[in-house]
Parts: C-alpha cells; structure tokens; sequence
C-alpha cells in the first residue's frame, strides 16, 4: 500500500536545510512550540507592538496564547484575550494576559480603554465575525493584525469603522523563517512556553489525540503525540 504523505511515521525523508537542531536544554516536547511561536513572532513585525501598547488578542489556540506571550515580551501595558472556551482563558493569563473575556464580552474591550480603543487588534481565530470584531476594537489609525487562516474565500469586513478610523490591515502568512528566534526563546525562557503543553498521547492513541484538540476537551492547550 503506498504510503500517504504526513509525518505521523516512524520515517521522513526531508532536505538537511529544513532541519532545525534542538539544543540540548529544549525537550523534544518544547520543540513542538518552535512553530506555532514562530507564527506569532511573525505577526509581531506587523504589529509593532512598543512598550506601553494595549493589544486585544482574539482567538486562545496555541498560536493565540503564544501570541500574548510575544506581546508581552515587546513591552505591552496590557492585553486583553477574547475565546469562548474557559480553560483557553485561564491559559491565556498565566502566558500573560491582563484580562480573559468571553466572546459575549467583547465589547468591553473598548469600554475599558474609555472608549479609545487598543493600539493593535490581532485576530487568532478568523472567522466570520472576529476580523471585525478586531477592526471595533483599534483605535484610530491603529493596526489590526490577521494572523488566523480564513476557511472562506471572502470575507466581508465592516468598511465604515475601517475608513473612518483610517485602519493599518495586515495579513500573516506562516512564520516566514522565525523558527531559529523561535528557538532561540524557548531555550532562554521555557518556562514562560510550559503552560501551553497540557497533556500527551502516545502514538497508538493518536486519534483519542485528536478528539481532545478538536473538542477542546480536557482543559488542553497543546497536545503532544509521542512515538
């Protein structure tokens, strides 16, 4: 039976530049952060988040969560998280938000910058709503930040508040060669990343692995399939 592509095998063939070695302080496990923090540290050039910003992160996936840990580290005065999901919330403030809000809530966001609105809005989860969601919550002239993948082909943004705030739009697409700073982080810092990793499986119960992330169940941020 040929095999179908994927790297959920004992064997990869792959091209020697594609490799990046783990030092040896960084577990195999810590090793399957370098790309999702490679992604948020992508959207960071887009950003430009300076020190005393507010940001709104929508979306508490892995590369949500780890996008707050980026917006941390570049100096923000405070971060807000919008996910719908309870457990997301709580990761979201131990990697290091100041305030976790249900998507019912999402308005207050503005509310608590005095009707100003955040320096920059980042967009996590990129759905029908929560692109526009973003756009409400920047301020004039302020940026908004695409970092999920769209599952439709268009998506209608809301042009009024776009125009009338004179809105910066940009679109991330992958981590654009971040994986060695990635790493670089996670070496110096693991356990400001260990929160993320909430449980493992191993190869056989692969597909229990999957049902679990698809599900949100468990309270899990990251799962782990070991060999």
């Amino acid at each position: 039976t040929p095999r179908l592509p994927g790297f959920f095998r004992e064997f990869v063939n792959l091209p020697v530049a594609n490799l990046l070695p783990l030092p040896a302080q960084v577990s195999l496990e810590m090793g399957a952060v370098v790309e999702p923090l490679a992604v948020a540290l992508h959207s960071m050039q887009f950003a430009s988040i300076a020190a005393g910003d507010t940001v709104a992160i929508i979306g508490g996936g892995p590369i949500g969560l780890l996008t707050v840990a980026c917006a941390k580290a570049a100096g923000a005065k405070r971060i807000w998280v919008v996910e719908p999901v309870a457990h997301r919330r709580e990761l979201a403030m131990l990697l290091g938000a100041d305030v976790a809000l249900d998507t019912t809530e999402v308005g207050q966001v503005v509310k608590d910058t005095g009707g100003r609105g955040v320096d920059c809005a980042i967009d996590c989860a990129a759905k029908a709503h929560t692109t526009n969601d973003a756009i409400r919550m920047a301020r004039n002239a302020g940026r908004v930040v695409i970092t999920g993948i769209h599952s439709e082909m268009q998506v209608a943004f809301e042009m009024s508040p776009l125009r009338r705030k004179e809105l910066s739009v940009f679109n991330v697409r992958r981590s654009n060669h971040e994986s060695g700073a990635a790493l670089e982080m996670i070496a110096a810092r693991p356990e400001l990343f260990a929160p993320l990793i909430t449980h493992t499986r191993p190869m056989d119960r692969i597909a229990e692995a999957f049902a679990i992330a698809e599900g949100y169940q468990d309270g899990v941020g990251k799962i782990i399939v070991k060999p």
